[in-house]
């Protein structure tokens, strides 16, 4: 584990000094996949990109 930390000490400092998150995608993940069980009988690949992009782009 601390040679991984070692390995890694500049991104992990990095995250630190900006509090950079990833929150923002991950909400957008769940989003999407709370989209894709509301409409999982959709078997229409392109009808369902073409209704995610009209709802959410």
């Amino acid at each position: 584990m601390s040679r991984s930390i070692m390995n890694h000490y500049q991104t992990i400092l990095h995250d630190f000094d900006n509090r950079s998150t990833n929150g923002s995608a991950e909400s957008f993940n769940a989003t999407i996949k709370a989209f894709r069980y509301q409409f999982s009988c959709e078997r229409n690949v392109a009808l369902f990109l073409f209704r995610l992009t009209n709802i959410y782009a």
